[in-house]
Formats: structure tokens, sequence, C-alpha cells
């Protein structure tokens, strides 16, 4: 696949797929007898994960660290189940403190709802 066709597939700017490839977070695109990249079905899957992790707030660096442990072969297999675990860790503890601040904005929002009914509003927190 061509970098316009990736681009469109995963709706990320060509920018971004560069400087993915550039920074190491997708290993290295094959290119043909041109120099145009040509994106395989692994290259696509690299970008997918990076794609889905990003969106979930994984940082670039656990990334690109994730990605060169792959390239290092087996031998990282530990390494790289330890550092999934830890982001993992991470990703749990955001997801309980947006839990939090969904709850939150829901009792604010039903307060709002109540005092449009009653005209009322107690004190606000």
């Amino acid at each position: 696949m061509t970098i316009t066709e990736v681009s469109k597939k995963y709706d990320m700017s060509q920018d971004t797929l560069r400087y993915y490839e550039r920074i190491g977070l997708i290993p290295a695109v094959n290119r043909t007898k041109g120099g145009m990249r040509d994106y395989t079905e692994e290259s696509c899957a690299w970008i997918e994960l990076a794609k889905c992790m990003r969106s979930a707030g994984i940082p670039i660096e656990a990334l690109i660290e994730y990605c060169a442990l792959t390239q290092q072969g087996d031998e990282t297999i530990i390494a790289r189940k330890e550092l999934l675990v830890e982001e993992r860790t991470k990703l749990l503890e955001k997801m309980e403190d947006m839990k939090k601040t969904l709850e939150r904005l829901n009792y604010k929002i039903d307060r709002y709802e109540k005092a449009e009914v009653t005209g009322v509003l107690s004190w606000d927190k």
C-alpha cells in the first residue's frame, strides 16, 4: 500500500506516518525501487497498534521501546511483557480517575437538571 492509501485507511496524516517511522514507533517501511514507501500487512499492523495505544494515552516513548525490543527478537519477551503490564497498570489508574470525573460530572448535571425543574440550585460544589 502507498502512504496515501495507508493515510486514508487509518485516518492519519502522511506526516504522522513518516514521523512514526523516523522515531522508531513503527519499524522501517519497505521501499519500492523508486524509493516510495510500500506498506505491508506487517507495517499496517504496527500502525494499528500505534494508533490504538496512542489513542489510549500510552506514551510514545513506551511504544518506541516496545518496538525496539520486538526487533531484538525473542530474548526480549519478558521485557516486552513487563513494559505492557506497566502501561496497563497506568491505564487502569487513568481509567479509574476518569470514572471518578465522570461520576462528578453526572452528579453536577443531575443537580442542574433538578434546578431547571424546581428553579432552585443549592450551593454548587
